[in-house]
């Protein structure tokens, strides 16, 4: 958390000032993410959990100013940036990247998962709902393409709904 330049390191140093704090750690990893750096910032998570690998320190207690601190849940940003999912309750809609293969959702009233397969003329897409149900009107895939459904549909825990999306028009884009 600190450095004391020239060994000039107070008798009292402030609170904390040895610690690594990973809810920083996890923040600083997302901003690598969403700026391109996919690579360190998934070295920087990586580093994270390995120090609490379960061996060493608790893999469900990232001690941070006392145990349980909230600080380190900016770790789920990393889902929300690897996977682009984005929720609405109000458009009733969801969206993720253009990126195959089976990703976590979780919008605060349900959770699930989201597969992506590419297709020949676009993407085939499987929504899984584990717990809750979610209603959607539309889901996209970013810039790939879109559904739009002619009225909302719920999904309900245990249910799954399956959609083809077709490429954007102009846009040849594979992830």
């Amino acid at each position: 958390m600190s450095t004391y330049p020239l060994g000039r390191r107070p008798k009292r140093p402030f609170s904390y000032c040895n610690e690594v704090m990973t809810g920083f750690e996890y923040t600083a990893a997302i901003g690598m993410l969403y700026e391109g750096q996919t690579k360190n910032g998934l070295r920087c998570i990586e580093a994270i959990r390995e120090r609490y690998d379960g061996l060493r320190r608790s893999p469900f207690d990232e001690a941070e100013c006392g145990h349980h601190y909230a600080r380190a849940m900016a770790s789920w940003a990393a889902v929300l940036c690897l996977t682009g999912f984005q929720y609405s309750a109000v458009e009733q809609s969801m969206q993720f990247a253009a990126v195959e293969g089976r990703h976590f959702w979780s919008n605060g009233y349900a959770w699930g998962t989201c597969e992506i397969a590419a297709v020949a003329d676009g993407y085939r897409v499987k929504l899984s709902v584990t717990e809750g149900s979610v209603c959607l009107q539309r889901f996209s895939l970013g810039d790939a393409g879109e559904k739009k459904l002619r009225k909302p549909r719920t999904i309900e825990a245990g249910k799954s709904a399956t959609w083809t999306i077709k490429k954007a028009s102009g846009n040849d884009r594979r992830v």
